[in-house]
């Protein structure tokens, strides 16, 4: 059986025309849309365990791997590509005390229990998906997801702000003044320009310029087994709740923008990010989650394409084993990560809008605004609170307030309703 239909002639695609997860155009335009894919996402990938004391070549090693095993356990029709979750970055730095293989342990942990998620989740069906997580609670979500990503867009792009102007500059007049594949390719482009521009301005560290010089070309990625120790382990619980409303996020996102109900497969998505966390955790790299990065791209190029998923993949698997290439993503400009980061989370923010309009979400309901509002400021304003010496974050809260919160005092308000007279 055929993994993907050729979309048309595979080469030519209208404006504003759709490439479902399960089409394809020919495999040169899709190789376009894989890299496009890598640059989307190759740059947090490797943030995320160089901040936190891990090798960044074996995280993008299993990000690759943790790709194709999603393609796969979704059965082809949930498109997303898999980096490494920012969420794990308080856990594993408040555990790097304890040495790499603890870190690791809490890591697996995480994958193992959102296995077990996505199996509960697969066998109560949808029910418990609609009474759980309504419309204006997956809209939350993705909005809240989307705007929790605005630091790590903002901070760069003001650290080189004409390079980030520059980025956006170059993505908005593909977007506007071409066509066809160009314009669906307008990112890969702001990256290419602004990067070119940066080179030509002398904006590259020379030190980064330098380490880029002396990388080897071939390496093997660095392995490590994990440790479980129970007073690290707990440190990762908390880290489970942001994975799953970052994949529920991910799949209503895929969902609002194809027209397809992708509820049923909400249970094998946590399942497929369980196993590549898990994984990644057993070998040396940090946990997994659908990018945001990745996700805003498909909403922005409408091209929906498992296949462009698969070839990020199999290049992140390649570029693991190539640390010159890992030396040359380090001289990325953070001028270009910024314009890149304020058009795509920016993207998914407004996508979680778009589902509270197209469910018609009563927005005048005070309950409805308070608790999406206070949500989404947690979750903006990074709000980090330590309990017993758990340090959880914005998304955390965010995450626990609108998914928790929301359903416990909406049925006390309709509770409220029945037993007595309404007010207004």
């Amino acid at each position: 059986m055929m993994l993907w239909s050729v979309h048309g002639d595979g080469r030519r695609v209208r404006d504003g025309e759709l490439i479902g997860a399960r089409e394809r155009l020919s495999w040169p335009v899709m190789a376009g849309f894989g890299v496009q894919h890598v640059a989307a996402m190759i740059s947090a990938t490797v943030f995320v365990p160089v901040a936190v004391g891990l090798p960044p070549s074996t995280t993008l090693l299993f990000s690759g791997v943790g790709t194709i095993i999603f393609l796969v356990v979704t059965r082809n029709r949930v498109p997303g590509y898999l980096g490494s979750s920012f969420a794990f970055m308080a856990p594993l730095v408040a555990a790097k005390q304890h040495g790499v293989a603890a870190q690791l342990g809490a890591v697996v942990v995480a994958g193992g229990i959102l296995i077990v998620f996505g199996i509960a989740v697969k066998a109560l069906g949808v029910r418990l998906l609609e009474s759980v997580l309504p419309p204006v609670v997956t809209g939350g979500l993705v909005l809240l997801i989307g705007l929790s990503m605005a630091p790590y867009a903002a901070d760069p792009f003001q650290s080189q702000p004409g390079i980030g102007a520059v980025t956006v500059g170059a993505i908005l007049l593909c977007l506007v003044l071409s066509r066809g594949m160009l314009a669906r390719l307008a990112l890969l482009v702001g990256v290419g320009v602004g990067w070119l521009v940066a080179i030509a301005t002398g904006r590259i560290e020379t030190a980064k310029v330098d380490a880029l010089i002396n990388a080897p070309w071939f390496g093997v990625p660095e392995f490590h087994a994990p440790e479980l120790l129970p007073s690290v382990m707990v440190l990762s619980v908390p880290v489970v709740l942001v994975l799953v409303a970052e994949m529920v996020a991910h799949v209503k996102a895929i969902a609002a923008i194809s027209g397809q109900d992708l509820d049923p497969s909400i249970g094998d998505t946590l399942i497929a990010n369980g196993i590549s966390t898990a994984l990644a955790g057993a070998a040396g790299g940090t946990g997994t989650t659908a990018y945001p990065a990745n996700t805003g791209l498909m909403v922005a190029t409408k091209v929906l394409s498992t296949a462009a998923c698969a070839m990020a993949a199999v290049c992140a698997v390649l570029l693991a084993f190539m640390p010159k290439f890992t030396a040359l993503i380090d001289t990325m400009p953070p001028g270009v990560v910024g314009g890149l980061g304020i058009g795509l989370f920016g993207l998914l923010g407004m996508l979680g809008v778009r589902i509270w309009a197209q469910s018609k979400i009563d927005l005048t309901n005070p309950v409805t605004m308070m608790i999406a509002g206070a949500a989404i400021i947690a979750g903006v304003g990074d709000l980090t609170v330590s309990i017993w010496g758990l340090e959880l974050h914005g998304v955390a809260w965010g995450s626990l307030v609108i998914v928790v919160l929301y359903p416990v005092v909406r049925r006390l308000r309709v509770r409220r309703d029945n037993q007595g007279p309404k007010f207004t």
